[in-house]
């Protein structure tokens, strides 16, 4: 009995990890979708300043994989927790 409600907690914590890592990468890329989107809207409005635009994406497109990658870490440390 115990070592059932054992296995259930880590299949558990397992199953979080997974979606948390998941959900990182999948709000990783609709944020950089958006900045893509709105990096192409801003050259095509504005082409002169297209290399000022397209430095401040690339910068705010990093911060966004380092928020994710952040996030997937945290995600491992709780599966190794568990």
């Amino acid at each position: 009995m115990i070592l059932q409600e054992v296995a259930n907690g880590l299949t558990n914590g397992l199953l979080g990890a997974g979606i948390g890592a998941g959900l990182a990468v999948i709000g990783a890329g609709i944020g950089i979708g958006m900045i893509g989107r709105g990096a192409t809207e801003g050259m095509a409005r504005q082409p002169e300043i297209a290399g000022t635009i397209q430095t401040g994406a690339l910068i705010l497109a990093a911060f966004v994989e380092g928020a994710a990658l952040f996030a997937i870490v945290v995600t491992f440390l709780i599966q190794g927790k568990v």
